[in-house]
């Protein structure tokens, strides 16, 4: 007890963290050790956390909600502490306000995805806390050799970590190392051998230093290794045939299994692989002393030898050795050093009409469906006539990583202002679809303005009289009026007798609304700096030419805004078809903010459409081009999620007329039973 009242006097403390401390002591937690308690926990809090945490607390636990739960009270709780109250409790109320709750509601509590989202978009970027804490070496700290600490469980190299890494490039550096970015200025010359894996990823000839591939799917592959991993490998010197990743299970601890299960597809590293084939980028090939089938491959003597650039002139797919599919790519040397075997003393040249090699043709008859991809006519590594060697005909590839302590880059800050819109965008009242002022959230889990909600059931009585006029007829008792739930039909009667504005609710819109105009801010800047237009996508093909018809998204706001707000005036606010009528409104607003350019021009932006858009302007011929255009936009082309929410919303639209229909039945019942009753009134009257 006298430690109870000194949690209540010490006035450093706010009533949140007064209740967490008593609660602690009532549970016994204050006889557990000081070290890694609540103080190391609140340290460990991200700062998203931080800011959410007294705006989304949980009632009960006092924490930030997890898959929160807004009861009819508007107050918040976690979904299994809400569970756990129900459960434990003979009365089923509010531990806040004690408002009692339904059998209904306490039986089937719904989650606020609307507050799940925001909570989600608050930590994008957020650090992640790891369980077991560890120190994580600078580079520049590390030392010149691989080494090992005391986290490692096998001895030698096998759980080493890398030394520093010698040279200054990133990791997604295409083409030779050039000698500007080797502190002993010379490069990375071909035939520089290194005694593993370990000691190659530091100079930078290829980085993983178990996986045989390099690359990004979105960006093409920068080096491999032949180390003897596929037994459908085969090894000519200038030229091999090199197999792609995958098709083998690897489930639980596996590091590496002989057995090809499944088909191998152009996904991941074999995409890499596949789009470094399409535009001709050079790869750096390392060959290890472990591929014991090749004449070329090193000795035991110089275990892993760089061998210079090479190129995919062809890629396909055909069943391998063991049964399945695998993906394949020929490989042509095209490096200004001679090979390590070879005799002469200059590196590759192009030779007029070669012929690619006739095993590689052969395979090539085996092509699955016949697909075979050729590199483009224009590679961007190329021979150089007037130079007379190998180099870049265009411009090589931008680095995607950034040095510690840089921005993230423009398209990073556009992905959190895309995040934090989304999250926005579900605050949005279901009558007005705008963001909800003074947000009220239903017991079925949706949310409405007040205003909004008020002036839509204000002329239904909670009760209205029945019976008849007719003179010694006897009335019928009063009948409840339904006020069912403008988006799902669940009658809202009882809980608009005492609905409340959700200020928690309010709170997070208000800081998403912040949080949106700062990461716009930070595009523009992010931008900026990059030389690049805020908001602006940067076209990956300078030779397709934009539209005259497009114009600038500041140019038309005024009059686009005025048009939609034009169409949701227009739309009801009560009657049945209002949610409708609201949602084509909604539509129309989000087709005018993506596509200035519709209407009779519709055929003519849609030939402009690449194929993705092509199918899914037919498919949902029903919805404006632009708007599909501006949900691909924002989904950073996913196809799936855009057809996901375009059916959404064209069953939101069906069932609205389905809901009409059954009203029109229904008031044509009554009408009937209104006749009805008046024939037999007057029956009995002349009676």
């Amino acid at each position: 007890m006298k430690q109870i009242l000194a949690i209540q006097r010490d006035p450093t403390l706010s009533d949140a963290e007064k209740a967490v401390k008593r609660q602690a002591l009532m549970s016994g937690k204050w006889a557990s050790p000081a070290t890694g308690g609540e103080e190391q926990k609140e340290e460990t809090k991200s700062e998203p956390e931080n800011e959410l945490a007294g705006t989304l607390q949980c009632s009960i636990c006092h924490e930030l909600c997890n898959r929160p739960v807004t009861a009819i009270c508007q107050h918040n709780f976690c979904l299994k502490c809400f569970q756990d109250h129900i459960n434990k409790s003979k009365k089923k109320c509010c531990p806040t306000c004690r408002t009692e709750f339904s059998a209904k509601f306490c039986a089937n509590p719904r989650i606020n995805t609307a507050l799940a989202v925001a909570i989600r978009a608050f930590k994008i970027g957020a650090p992640v806390n790891s369980n077991k804490p560890f120190e994580r070496i600078k580079d520049s700290d590390r030392p010149d050799e691989a080494f090992t600490t005391d986290r490692a469980v096998r001895a030698g190299r096998a759980n080493a970590a890398s030394g520093r890494i010698m040279v200054s490039i990133p990791n997604d550096h295409f083409g030779p190392i050039p000698a500007s970015a080797d502190p002993r200025g010379t490069g990375i010359k071909v035939g520089e051998w290194w005694k593993d894996r370990l000691d190659c990823r530091q100079w930078g000839a290829h980085f993983p230093h178990v996986a045989g591939i390099a690359g990004q799917s979105n960006a093409g592959a920068q080096s491999v290794v032949l180390s003897g991993g596929y037994e459908d490998d085969r090894d000519e010197g200038e030229w091999f045939l090199y197999t792609g990743s995958g098709g083998r299970d690897l489930s639980g601890n596996k590091r590496t299994n002989k057995v090809q299960s499944f088909d191998q597809t152009f996904e991941n590293m074999n995409k890499a692989l596949k789009l470094s084939c399409l535009k001709g980028l050079p790869v750096r090939v390392v060959r290890s002393f472990k591929e014991k089938r090749s004449a070329y491959a090193p000795s035991d003597d110089t275990p892993v030898r760089y061998d210079g650039v090479y190129r995919i002139v062809r890629c396909w797919r055909k069943p391998g050795t063991q049964g399945p599919l695998v993906c394949r790519y020929l490989f042509v040397r095209c490096d200004n050093e001679p090979a390590p075997w070879s005799s002469e003393d200059t590196g590759d040249r192009p030779s007029a009409g070669a012929q690619l090699p006739a095993e590689a043709l052969e395979e090539m008859k085996l092509a699955d469906r016949g697909q075979v991809f050729s590199m483009c006519d224009k590679p961007w590594w190329g021979w150089l006539a007037d130079k007379e060697e190998w180099g870049w005909t265009k411009p090589p590839p931008e680095s995607q990583h950034r040095p510690a302590g840089e921005s993230s880059g423009p398209k990073t800050a556009r992905k959190r202002l895309s995040e934090q819109e989304k999250a926005l965008r579900e605050f949005a009242c279901g009558i007005c679809k705008k963001t909800v002022v003074n947000p009220v959230s239903t017991p079925c889990g949706h949310n409405f303005c007040k205003s909004c909600l008020d002036e839509r059931f204000a002329g239904v009585a909670d009760e209205i009289a029945g019976g008849g006029s007719a003179v010694g007829v006897r009335s019928m008792r009063a009948r409840k009026q339904l006020k069912p739930c403008p988006v799902c039909a669940t009658d809202l009667m009882e809980f608009l007798r005492s609905a409340q504005v959700n200020r928690d609710m309010a709170e997070v819109v208000r800081k998403l609304q912040e949080s949106v105009r700062q990461a716009k801010a930070d595009a523009e800047a992010a931008a900026a700096a990059d030389g690049e237009e805020a908001g602006g996508d940067k076209a990956e093909e300078e030779e397709q030419d934009e539209s005259e018809a497009d114009k600038p998204e500041e140019e038309s706001t005024e009059a686009e805004s005025a048009q939609a707000e034009e169409a949701l005036n227009a739309a009801p606010l009560a009657g049945p078809d209002s949610t409708d009528s609201a949602l084509v409104a909604h539509q129309m607003e989000t087709s005018a903010q993506a596509s200035p350019a519709k209407g009779p021009n519709r055929g003519d932006a849609t030939s402009r459409c690449p194929p993705e858009t092509k199918a899914l302007i037919e498919e949902f011929s029903d919805f404006d081009a632009g708007l599909i255009e501006a949900l691909l936009e924002q989904e950073d082309g996913d196809v799936a999620a855009v057809k996901y929410a375009l059916r959404k919303m064209r069953a939101q639209v069906e069932a609205e007329a389905k809901k009409r229909q059954k009203q029109t039945q229904l008031t044509s019942g009554d009408k009937a039973t209104a006749v009805n009753g008046q024939a037999r009134a007057k029956r009995a009257r002349n009676a």
